[in-house]
């Protein structure tokens, strides 16, 4: 049966907001959660002890916990809370950028690489193998079909390690040194404001004709709606996916996690068909049809 994990949260939020809803994810039917700040280092009022508190919290509990660093590496305020990430000495670490894949390489510490290193080959996955590397997050680009191709390539090479697919949540498209939202608002980047806390599930961003195409959140770049790839489950396991991941977005996760729950069980979804059609959901990428596509 496929492990279902907790992603980071990738919006801001205040700390009580942080401290609530792990207090509340403890108890739901999940064996992994990724914590951490993984899109700006300036939202800092989450310090690496807060993290861990939250950890060990969460750990009492049976849930395995992984700590995300951050993405995009812009200054050496990051790169030091990077170094002290890496030498947490007490959990695994996901690595998101190469910056933590040298650091933890470097020191020898295993981890897991995360979606944003793009691995999209069987050599690739084997570098960072020979690095430390003991799982990885599938590309959210990349379809159902070429994974399983990937995925038989490295099985074929002795290379079978534990694979995660973004079962669930926004996609998170790209990273910018600009902030989006800062500049929404007039203000600069270094004096954002902390605006992103307005909206605590991201921006949307509409075309001309007024349909939704992004979420912004800060210096990223999400997809407008949440994939969905609970119907997937099945396919998943077959394939030999080890993980599917659920990242926060627009519904009650307790629903989210329970329904994914259900069907990797093999019970039923218990979702009305009919407001299944009208629902704001995207899956083309897993398809290999284009990512803002509902099949």
């Amino acid at each position: 049966m496929l492990d279902l994990a907790l992603g980071p949260v990738p919006f801001y939020w205040h700390q009580k907001d942080y401290e609530t809803f792990y207090a509340q994810a403890a108890g739901w039917p999940l064996e992994r959660v990724y914590l951490g700040e993984t899109v700006c280092g300036r939202r800092r009022d989450m310090k690496l002890d807060h993290w861990l508190g939250l950890a060990r919290e969460l750990r009492a509990q049976g849930k395995a916990v992984v700590l995300s660093s951050q993405t995009l590496i812009e200054a050496g305020a990051d790169l030091r809370a990077l170094r002290r990430l890496c030498d947490n000495g007490e959990l695994p670490v996901e690595a998101n950028d190469m910056s933590a894949v040298h650091l933890l390489s470097e020191a020898g510490i295993p981890f897991i690489g995360g979606a944003s290193l793009n691995l999209y080959n069987v050599e690739a996955i084997r570098l960072l193998a020979a690095s430390g590397m003991q799982g990885w997050h599938a590309p959210l680009e990349l379809s159902r079909q070429a994974l399983t191709t990937l995925m038989t390539a490295l099985r074929r090479q002795g290379l079978a390690l534990p694979c995660e697919v973004h079962a669930y949540g926004h996609l998170a498209l790209a990273w910018s040194a600009r902030c989006f939202t800062a500049r929404r608002r007039g203000l600069p980047k270094d004096r954002c404001q902390f605006v992103c806390r307005d909206d605590p599930q991201g921006l949307p961003l509409f075309s001309q004709d007024g349909r939704r195409l992004f979420t912004l959140n800060g210096i990223q770049t999400l997809s407008a709606w949440p994939q969905d790839l609970r119907r997937e489950l099945p396919v998943m396991a077959e394939m030999g996916v080890s993980t599917a991941r659920l990242v926060v977005a627009d519904e009650p996760m307790a629903e989210i996690v329970a329904a994914f729950d259900q069907v990797r069980r093999g019970q039923p979804d218990h979702r009305d068909p009919l407001a299944l059609v009208d629902e704001a959901r995207c899956d083309g990428y897993w398809h290999g049809a284009p990512g803002m596509d509902r099949r």
